[in-house]
């Protein structure tokens, strides 16, 4: 290691400091973090050639013994308080598997395959992405709902939800698996092919679960005292509105006087509907909102067919997509499936398929975030071009960065009288003090479209806009055999300090039973299907985060 002792002098003070000329300017500011309390975002170090950049290589900067190199930068708030950590810092090798589970990064439990139960795991990874369920699993109490507690489903899912949270390795769900067949037998019926038992749908297991959840699954708002109305996790996060309009396709019928009728229900997922025509999830969700029913006709006095049209009037925070992928096939006596290549977004927009009172309120804000969007892709793309060349920094007097950037013609009088006009010039760090509070306004006015009703619901989706987090799918040529496995997507490390969520690596989990890996988005688009291959069964979308005006996501 090559070294060499130099003096930093800031805000009056002088500072001794060692500086290891193998190493980068990243290092440099960390040692003066701990010596001056200020963050190294916001250090100013003037270095021959301007200012020091992270990736500097500091033996090219020629320093010398002794030498005085001047700092400028001021701590955030809370940065002058450099502690200690209150909590004696513990390695990996020495913590127990429960702790080593929770960590940042760690490979999440898989869960083993009990004879055909694939299609199960494969449900239960992809509903365990949702972090608002496992807390409200968490703070569950089975016994006020049920006094069977052996036999409810929702208790046996959060103790299994516990345990895989404690775990690398792969969990039995065997005591959850008995309660879900001895609440729905169906589940229980034995392989036709052999001893065990029978391959069963993932998207029926779904449904089941969920429906159980929704009925078990409640709290009170404490702040509503005892008169407090219990409150459904599933109606609050999952499910969605329709509002419906039934009408008879034979004319006769209108003009005996018989009108459409109009009612909402709610939904827990929408239909993709697969045809010969559908190339693309949104065709199936159109083919699924319209469906054609065969009633009695009060009027005709027999049975005709009607055209039930649905639009959402209401959108759930998580949307679960469910491809109509099995049919019922006569001649085998079973469930085939339709192979059709049908593609999928890793961002949806469903703005088109709510009511009118439901796009007024959401356009504008859809619009307006992807206008924020655009404008914090522009800061970024600009912040990485001046870290890949220091050279066009201006925030040094006489930078490159500072001839670079005009403003403005101002006047100004010459010796003999006459007026001239001169080029004033922007540094990048005026360049970026303008941005950031241009960005900082555009989040204020996104904050600012959301309807105050729909504001209050948080369990809703508030812009039209979701991301995909899990997918469910489906290997083989019908439902009661072939293979079922999910995919995840990874979420970033939390903040011990404020709960909130790191970036993500664009990286996903496959949960293969037990077998758990890691896989790059590009595997989610070859889920298309397209043949016997895996291809996507069940989607889970999840309302974007919305950025706030301080520049936080919720």
């Amino acid at each position: 290691m090559s070294t060499v002792n130099v003096v930093i002098k800031h805000q009056g003070k002088k500072y001794d400091v060692e500086v290891d000329t193998t190493q980068t300017g990243e290092v440099l500011k960390y040692q003066l973090f701990s010596l001056t309390g200020v963050e190294p975002e916001r250090q100013k170090i003037l270095v021959k050639g301007g200012q020091l950049k992270d990736d500097t290589d500091m033996s090219k900067l020629g320093l010398k013994p002794g030498q005085v190199i001047m700092m400028m930068g001021t701590p955030g708030d809370g940065g002058d308080a450099v502690v200690r950590p209150t909590e004696k810092i513990k390695f990996l090798e020495d913590m127990t598997e429960a702790e080593a589970a929770q960590q940042a990064g760690a490979t999440p439990a898989g869960l083993v395959n009990l004879g055909n139960t694939c299609y199960l795991n494969s449900t239960l990874q992809a509903l365990r992405s949702i972090p608002e369920l496992q807390e409200a699993l968490a703070k569950h109490d089975s016994t006020a709902t049920s006094g069977i507690t052996q036999l409810d489903i929702t208790n046996q899912l959060r103790d299994l939800f516990k345990d895989m949270s404690e775990t690398q390795g792969g969990m039995s769900p065997f005591i959850f698996l008995n309660a879900l067949r001895v609440t729905f037998p169906q589940f229980a019926e034995r392989s036709k092919k052999g001893p065990g038992y029978a391959q069963q749908d993932a998207e029926e297991a779904w449904s089941q679960i969920v429906s159980q959840l929704r009925q078990k699954l409640k709290w009170a708002d404490p702040s509503e005292g005892e008169t407090a109305r219990a409150v459904s996790f599933v109606d609050k996060y999952m499910a969605g509105e329709f509002s419906s309009t039934l009408e008879c396709d034979d004319p006769a019928a209108g003009e005996g006087g018989e009108q459409a009728t109009s009612a909402k229900e709610p939904f827990l997922k929408l239909n993709c509907h697969i045809d010969s025509q559908t190339a693309h999830l949104r065709d199936g969700l159109v083919n699924g909102l319209t469906e054609k029913i065969e009633k009695k006709s009060e009027v005709l006095g027999r049975d005709v067919m009607y055209t039930k049209t649905s639009k959402i009037s209401r959108l759930p925070k998580y949307l679960t997509v469910h491809f109509v992928r099995f049919f019922w096939k006569r001649d085998v006596q079973k469930k085939a499936k339709i192979m059709r290549k049908v593609t999928f977004p890793h961002e949806l927009d469903v703005v088109e398929f709510c009511t009118d009172e439901l796009k007024k309120v959401l356009v504008p804000v859809r619009d307006k975030v992807r206008e924020v969007r655009k404008e914090e892709e522009d800061v970024e793309r600009a912040r990485k071009r001046r870290k890949r060349n220091p050279l066009l920094d201006g925030d040094v007097p006489g930078g490159k960065g500072e001839v670079a950037k005009k403003n403005d013609k101002k006047p100004s009088t010459s010796g003999d009288g006459d007026v001239e006009m001169t080029e004033t010039f922007k540094t990048d760090a005026e360049w970026d003090a303008e941005k950031a509070a241009a960005l900082l306004e555009a989040k204020k006015e996104l904050n600012a479209l959301i309807d105050p009703e729909l504001r209050k619901d948080d369990g809703a989706n508030q812009s039209g806009l979701y991301e995909l987090r899990a997918v469910v799918t489906h290997q083989g040529a019908s439902a009661d055999s072939g293979h079922y496995t999910a995919y995840v997507k990874k979420t970033g490390p939390k903040d011990p300090v404020t709960g909130k969520v790191g970036e993500e690596d664009g990286l996903w989990w496959w949960f293969n039973d037990d077998r758990v890996t890691e896989v790059t988005a590009d595997k989610i688009d070859a889920l298309a299907g397209g043949g016997e291959s895996h291809s996507a069964l069940i989607l889970l979308y999840k309302a974007i985060p919305l950025p706030t005006a301080e520049g936080l996501m919720e």
